[in-house]
């Protein structure tokens, strides 16, 4: 029976960094994973391969907006040729993977990897002791209690698409579904016709409802169609289209449906109940150092009850391994803070939220006081022809930044700054005095304006 130190379950972006820093520790390391391509979702289907979609949208977003105020013609593009940049790029992420693990001297185990009990994983033929094990596995698109499911294509299957069609259907209004209809509103053929179709009364929930119904706006303005209230009951194939049938008997035709509903953390499988971890629908469960009910264990990433993102991901197993090397070597622990988590749809405009929405402070009674305005006519906004701009930046009585909500063409940049002020607690005039000394004009000086109602 081979025995290590660690083994770690999954070679995505937050399994490998937990191997790396422990390996770099001297703990003898190895990684479970039973794809037969490595590196994770964020590498191979998620972050990284979209942003290479996400980055010739939104030039032809900036394009559309700019004719008639120095742009003549919109640019042509070439979705197999998006395609094809991308593919070269994932192509070599499994056999890098595999080459930086061995160059760490870190064991690769390929198969299914399954808790036998609370001390032992069996990984393909090979039964292993570790005296810790970090599970990783991420999350999948989650199964639909719809009829016809299979009629269904996967985030995967969207982002290998040979081309577009004209008329795609997205079922669910979260993440997947408004990026994926941004990008096929901007890289799909003339006169696409792009619909959501969300169950709830309102799409991406966890964002906050006042942004989010600015965000459907700049998309109904792209021929984004958003329906809520709207329960699919079956979707069926007739010759060359699908018909997405309601459950009030309504009809849409679509030449794809795309599966945008969310994504579940992987748990089958891995015999939790044996190895005595607890979990649920929402994930693994651990604490505020990763740890799962099994002291041995530790669960990160995607397939954990916390928050599914990538860089959430990497922190965690940060958190974890500083937890598995205070356990061996009696120093202190480290716990997990998630209080500055920032979130990024990537839609042109961008929306990019850290903190709490307006709803959750009113919910739990904290007052608060907000700077807020939609529609901005700032130059930095008039010299793009972005027409849906908008900011909301809630702060309490202290003036310290409890939420912050952009829709903006450089969201990500700024709720960076934004994020780093309430993680270094910098109330909000004192972020505005250090603000003036922005390069300017840019996004980045326009924090004055939305600070400045915190004078006091």
């Amino acid at each position: 029976m081979d025995k290590y130190d660690v083994v770690v379950v999954g070679s995505g972006t937050g399994g490998q960094t937990a191997a790396y820093e422990l390996q770099a520790q001297g703990l003898k390391t190895a990684v479970a994973e039973r794809s037969d391509r490595p590196g994770g979702v964020c590498a191979l289907y998620g972050c990284q391969p979209k942003k290479w979609f996400y980055e010739v949208t939104e030039i032809i977003a900036r394009s559309k907006h700019l004719q008639g105020k120095g742009i003549v013609a919109e640019p042509q593009s070439l979705w197999s040729a998006i395609r094809a940049q991308k593919n070269q790029f994932t192509a070599r992420i499994p056999e890098g993977t595999l080459n930086g693990l061995k160059k760490a001297d870190i064991d690769f185990l390929p198969g299914d990897a399954r808790f036998l009990d609370h001390e032992t994983l069996e990984v393909g033929a090979k039964k292993l002791k570790a005296k810790f094990y970090l599970l990783a596995t991420g999350a999948a698109p989650m199964p639909l209690p719809i009829a016809g499911r299979e009629n269904l294509i996967t985030s995967d299957d969207f982002l290998e698409l040979e081309m577009l069609p004209r008329r795609i259907l997205f079922v669910g209004g979260g993440f997947i579904s408004f990026e994926f209809a941004h990008f096929a509103a901007r890289l799909g053929p003339p006169n696409s016709r792009n619909i959501i179709l969300e169950v709830r009364d309102r799409p991406l929930d966890p964002f906050d409802e006042e942004m989010v119904g600015l965000l459907v706006d700049a998309s109904r303005a792209e021929g984004i169609e958003v329906h809520t209230n709207i329960e699919i009951a079956a979707i069926t194939q007739r010759s060359a289209e699908f018909l997405v049938t309601t459950a009030s008997g309504q009809t849409f035709a679509a030449d794809l449906v795309v599966h945008g509903a969310g994504r579940e953390p992987n748990r089958a499988g891995l015999g939790l109940e044996a190895g005595g971890i607890e979990s649920s629908a929402r994930g693994i469960t651990v604490d505020t150092r990763m740890r799962t009910s099994n002291p041995q264990v530790f669960a990160v990433g995607d397939c954990a009850a916390t928050v599914q993102l990538a860089r959430v991901a990497d922190y965690e197993a940060h958190i974890a391994a500083q937890n598995i090397l205070a356990e061996l070597r009696h120093t202190a622990p480290a716990q997990i803070n998630y209080a500055a988590v920032p979130s990024m749809l990537f839609t042109y405009p961008q929306y990019g939220m850290v903190g709490q929405t307006e709803k959750a402070l009113q919910q739990h009674g904290v007052a608060y006081r907000r700077s807020f305005a939609k529609n901005l006519q700032w130059p930095t906004y008039r010299r793009v022809g972005l027409q849906h701009a908008a900011y909301k930046i809630l702060v309490g009585p202290d003036n310290r930044i409890l939420g912050v909500h952009l829709l903006s063409d450089n969201a990500s940049g700024l709720i960076n700054t934004l994020k780093q002020a309430m993680l270094n607690g910098t109330p909000a005039d004192e972020l505005y005095w250090q603000s003036i000394m922005s390069p300017y004009p840019t996004r980045e000086s326009d924090l004055t304006y939305m600070l400045q109602p915190f004078l006091s």
